[in-house]
């Protein structure tokens, strides 16, 4: 069967034109018609119904329609990939990332990545919403927990740890550090509400034997997003519990202490994933081999 044809006779079908098929695969359109019509002589069946106004499928042609297109996809997809596994990263490279993590982590890796390969051009969602990467049309997300979708090719990155914080002016106002999360009761503890559930998050300890432990806390301040509770810890105006990456350097200059520490460990998964069509693109591989160097640990 010549796979030509059939990439004609799927090009007319959608643009119900020989004229904007042949504009669009540029060719005659007298060179279209013969080739579909090659074709139905081959299969012996007539695939389109022709008139002066228009084109549309017969229900032979709608079934051949229906199971060829998606192959005709498929083999496409595969010569793409083939050629890009011989090219070097260039061209546009959508990805989707957690707020903080997009900008603390992310940003600075993607900056030397495009210095790195100039014909690279990244757009970049910084988002703590779940973006649907097939649907969503993004090559590649950096995503935290458990990844279950068929569709998705899920690369184990680094976890990230938890660190709950607060600024030493909000300890000294509020009667000194909690030493276990019972007393977080009497505290002010900033919260995110997860869309997702539409409840507040729990924070993550372990406890005295080691064991994963959710705790319930509560505060007058509830956000939603993850950023605004380092603003929140740096501004005295609670304790926070946040990826350590977020606030390393703030740990670091003495703008807020840790806490908690004995009951600290839990940690958090983070992939990159990318479509099944995508695993062999030098783009997505260029992005994998940065996020692999880690940097946030």
């Amino acid at each position: 069967m010549d796979l030509n044809a059939v990439r004609i006779l799927v090009r007319v079908a959608e643009a119900r034109s020989f004229t904007q098929a042949a504009a669009a695969l540029g060719l005659t359109q007298s060179g279209l018609s013969r080739a579909v019509a090659r074709l139905e002589a081959e299969l012996g069946v007539r695939l389109l119904h022709r008139s002066t106004r228009s084109v549309r499928l017969t229900p032979d042609g709608e079934a051949f329609h229906t199971r060829g297109a998606p192959l005709l996809a498929e083999l496409e997809e595969a010569g793409r990939m083939l050629q890009d596994r011989r090219a070097e990263p260039a061209g546009p490279l959508r990805i989707t990332a957690p707020s903080a993590f997009g900008r603390v982590v992310l940003l600075p890796l993607l900056g030397a990545l495009t210095e790195r390969h100039p014909a690279l051009r990244v757009e970049t969602v910084l988002s703590d919403r779940l973006l649907d990467l097939v649907e969503d049309g993004f090559d590649a997300a950096v995503r935290t927990g458990p990844v279950q979708d068929a569709r998705i090719v899920a690369r184990r990155l680094a976890p990230l740890a938890w660190a709950t914080v607060a600024a030493p002016a909000y300890l000294a106002r509020s009667g000194g550090a909690p030493r276990t999360v019972e007393d977080l009761r009497r505290h002010n503890c900033l919260t995110v509400r997860t869309p997702q559930t539409g409840r507040t998050k729990p924070w993550e300890f372990l406890d005295a034997a080691g064991r994963p432990q959710d705790v319930e806390v509560a505060g007058n301040l509830v956000f939603d997003l993850g950023d605004a509770l380092v603003d929140g810890a740096l501004g005295g105006w609670g304790i926070a519990q946040v990826m350590e990456f977020a606030v390393r350097d703030a740990l670091a200059d003495g703008r807020l202490v840790r806490l908690l520490e004995p009951f600290a460990g839990r940690s958090r998964e983070l992939s990159l994933l990318y479509p099944r069509s995508r695993q062999c693109s030098p783009r997505v591989a260029a992005l994998a081999q940065a996020l692999a160097q880690g940097g946030w640990q």
